[in-house]
């Protein structure tokens, strides 16, 4: 999983009544874009370093923004 500052986490909610959380790439922490990444989440504005499991998928700034 590669990410870049500025894309989006969303991380899926593994069991049944926890939903997807969405948090935005402050910085990549690994080499060539790969975890860890330190985090910032949308919903309560928590910061994190997280190595994403296979439940996250990557949101690239560019797709979202349509640029």
């Amino acid at each position: 999983m590669r990410a870049s500052e500025g894309d989006q986490l969303v991380v899926h909610g593994r069991t049944v009544g926890h939903h997807d959380r969405t948090a935005k790439v402050l910085k990549v922490l690994g080499d060539d874009g790969n975890p860890p990444f330190r985090v910032k989440f949308d919903d309560d504005g928590h910061e994190a370093v997280v190595s994403p499991g296979p439940d996250t998928v990557v949101r690239h700034h560019m797709e979202a923004g349509g640029a």
